[in-house]
């Protein structure tokens, strides 16, 4: 087995030897008892996670397949109504073609890549559309910029303007890591996926859905199956789910979603805050800049700005003999930015870590 190398990527993220032991648990068999109960276990505990008492699906895939479920569960096949996808960076851009792959009518909006969507544009392009949107796409954590778009205030615009559109928000690498309270807020579609702030491995996704999004998609004929909501609620009633799962993965998402609840959720919340602040000083104070807009800095991941030419591959070598890894920036950003996690269990000595061994690196 190679060294192991420390990751500081935004995802897969570092996983714990403990999560990882508990996917060698011997196979059961997912139709009987012992799978019902151990589906059952996680279910009430994400359902705390994403503060909802309504289901909480499960695939097994990556957050994009929860992209095309929420695509085509969601958003009708009617051209005047359509979905508005709000893009700030690669992946809700990407998000919103994956709307126009599925034949959805799909009206964008779009800021330069580091800066947050604003309330005041959502409004301005409800008020523009002859007929109100079946959906809005939020992307709140774009990972490949480091900008955490502002969801209540976007939110509160949407249900003041069209409150029958329905809300779906990608918060692929946010939540677990910031306090996302989807009824609270009053969500649709809140979605997130396994290798980023949950501490796992990949091939897990989750998404809270509301009633009236689960109404929505039993009016839709073209669902699919494998990301059919209306399919997927019909099993996992039945603590269940229509195809084979990924049982190891669950056993690993039943452990850790036992230890997040015991470290407490506003503990974890305040942790991931608090490597935010250590890590955007340390960039500052290293003659660095931050890529995101002021005030829509990401809780998560930063995106530094390359202010001082920082070589990254040579930099990522240099980090590998030291067991560690960060991420070079994302698409166009490739070498303008470097990202660094500080989400899922990693601690303050973790970041420090890392710190000093940038430094020592020059």
């Amino acid at each position: 087995m190679p060294e192991h190398i420390k990751l500081f990527i935004p995802g897969p993220i570092e996983v714990r030897e403990s999560i990882l032991q508990a996917q060698v648990k011997p196979m059961i068999g997912h139709r009987g008892k012992p799978f019902e109960q151990l589906f059952a276990s996680t279910q009430s505990k994400l359902r705390a996670v994403f503060y909802t008492s309504k289901r909480v699906l499960v695939s097994t895939s990556s957050g994009t397949g929860m992209w095309e479920g929420a695509a085509r569960n969601c958003v009708t096949d009617n051209p005047a109504t359509g979905v508005l996808a709000t893009v700030c960076g690669a992946f809700s851009e990407r998000w919103a073609d994956v709307f126009e792959r599925n034949g959805k009518t799909t009206t964008v909006i779009s800021v330069a890549e580091g800066k947050a969507i604003k309330p005041e544009q959502v409004a301005d392009a409800i008020k523009a559309h002859p007929a109100p949107f079946d959906a809005i796409a939020i992307v709140h954590n774009e990972t490949s910029t480091g900008v955490m778009n502002s969801l209540a205030d976007i939110v509160k615009v949407v249900k003041e303007l069209s409150p029958e559109t329905l809300i779906l928000v990608d918060a692929v690498s946010s939540l677990a890591g910031v306090k996302i309270d989807f009824e609270g807020l009053g969500l649709d579609v809140l979605l997130t996926s396994s290798q980023k702030c949950f501490g796992l491995p990949p091939g897990l996704a989750f998404a809270a859905v509301s009633d009236r999004a689960m109404n929505r998609a039993k009016g839709i004929k073209n669902r699919g199956y494998y990301f059919d909501f209306v399919e997927l609620e019909s099993f996992l009633v039945k603590n269940n789910t229509p195809a084979t799962p990924a049982i190891s993965l669950l056993y690993a998402l039943d452990q850790q979603l036992t230890d997040m609840l015991t470290e407490g959720l506003d503990a974890r919340f305040a942790r991931h805050a608090h490597l935010a602040d250590l890590t955007r000083s340390w960039a500052l104070s290293r003659g660095y800049a931050l890529f995101a807009e002021p005030g829509y800095e990401s809780q998560t991941v930063t995106c530094v700005s390359n202010t001082r030419g920082t070589d990254i591959g040579a930099l990522n070598k240099y980090l590998a003999t030291r067991h560690m890894n960060l991420s070079d920036g994302y698409g166009s950003l490739k070498g303008k930015t470097f990202r660094i996690a500080h989400m899922a269990d990693l601690q303050e000595a973790d970041m420090q870590e890392l710190f000093s061994a940038i430094d020592d690196w020059g």
